[in-house]
């Protein structure tokens, strides 16, 4: 959004929530759920308004943090990004912090009663952690060594796990000799919704650390402890490389056993939107000086996770 648009309140709002990190979140959600669970699965038990339900809840807790971090991040985002910032130049800090409490507030509401619906008060534990970690993430964690880094991936990679889980308990609880039955259908499943949580984890972990270098300067200047600060940039470049090379070396294995089980378009598909993008990104990153170019780097990667989790119409095809 280019600066004039940012003076407008809904644009500066829609800023503020990262609203088009918000839909990947429910194209990430959905697609596990219309693309994996249900052509695996010979029927659903988590109800088509309860999974939205589920989706909103995420998603307003997901925009309460994005919000609660510029609110606690103004100063350094006045060096790093001062034409976007908009708490206390558009939106005013009390009503960044109301609309931060209103959002965490439903959005864990919502997923109490889910939770209650799904015989499975433990659910909720989800949305109890997400909110404590993204208000420490905010207040604490962010400019530590690693930390910060850490607790975004691990959020990032619950996303693709949630419809399992849900649709799971649920399920069980409705329907416990279904599920006995189809104890193999069930380990499929995990198995290939854990292979997505774990390309999120890697991905948004590497794109944090993309992040920090790109904000190297307003990090530095606010006592900031971040890898680029701790360790160096060549250091940091260098556990970038690595990162992506793991993630490589699981693509890899993935396109392989793809095409032994003569899913070849599946895996034309992974290599040409998601492994050769990545090795561009490692030449991206490793040449990278400027914050335009780590820029650069993380919005790429922004499109290799899409690209990911777009492969769920490719399991949809296999298993049709």
């Amino acid at each position: 959004m280019t600066n004039r648009l940012l003076q407008n309140k809904f644009f500066a709002f829609l800023k503020l929530i990262r609203f088009e990190n918000l839909l990947i979140m429910v194209f990430t959600m959905s697609s596990i759920r219309y693309f994996v669970i249900k052509p695996v699965m010979d029927q659903v038990y988590f109800s088509e308004f309860h999974f939205w339900m589920l989706v909103l809840s995420t998603t307003l807790i997901a925009a309460a943090g994005y919000i609660i971090n510029d609110y606690f991040d103004v100063k350094t985002d006045h060096i790093n990004h001062p034409e976007t910032v908009v708490i206390d130049v558009v939106i005013k800090r009390r009503t960044a912090m109301l609309l931060h409490l209103i959002f965490s507030g439903l959005g864990l509401i919502l997923g109490a009663w889910l939770a209650y619906r799904c015989f499975a008060l433990r659910l909720v534990l989800f949305q109890i952690i997400a909110i404590t970690l993204l208000w420490f993430y905010s207040t604490h964690f962010k400019k530590q060594l690693l930390t910060g880094n850490l607790v975004i991936a691990v959020l990032t990679g619950l996303i693709p796990l949630m419809p399992y889980a849900y649709e799971v308990l649920n399920g069980v609880h409705e329907n416990t000799a279904y599920f006995d039955q189809n104890s193999l259908n069930l380990k499929r499943l995990l198995i290939i919704t854990g292979l997505f949580a774990g390309f999120a984890f890697l991905t948004s972990l590497i794109r944090e650390i993309v992040k920090d270098m790109e904000d190297f300067n307003g990090d530095i200047q606010t006592g900031g402890k971040t890898m680029p600060i701790s360790w160096g940039i060549i250091t940091t470049k260098v556990v970038t490389f690595f990162l992506i090379i793991i993630t490589l070396g699981i693509l890899s294995f993935s396109i392989l056993k793809l095409w032994m089980w003569q899913q070849k378009t599946a895996s034309f598909y992974l290599i040409m939107t998601v492994f050769i993008p990545l090795l561009i990104l490692i030449l991206q990153t490793i040449r990278a000086k400027t914050p335009f170019q780590y820029k650069v780097a993380s919005l790429l990667l922004k499109f290799i996770m899409l690209f990911g989790v777009a492969f769920t119409f490719m399991i949809k095809l296999i298993y049709e």
